[in-house]
């Protein structure tokens, strides 16, 4: 029964370590590594407080727990 119990434990705290929140720079240049590949040229990654997004569809990513959220913009030439 302890092998058991130490087995649900294990498991559970792996789960935890697997779902552990990217930084927000870390998750922008995954991001922008995504971007470059489609050749898209000229671009804006911004990250900001959930306050500060003022459309929802400009979000491509969501870091710190979900209280920041990464902004993309195309710029036009």
């Amino acid at each position: 029964m302890k092998r058991f119990a130490f087995a649900i434990i294990c498991c559970t705290l792996a789960t935890s370590a697997l779902a552990a929140p990217k930084s927000c720079e870390e998750l922008k240049a995954e991001i922008e590594a995504k971007i470059q590949a489609n050749n898209v040229s000229s671009y804006t990654l911004e990250i900001v407080t959930n306050d500060e997004v003022h459309d929802q569809n400009m979000v491509v990513g969501s870091c710190e727990y979900g209280t920041k959220k990464i902004i993309y913009q195309k710029n036009d030439r």
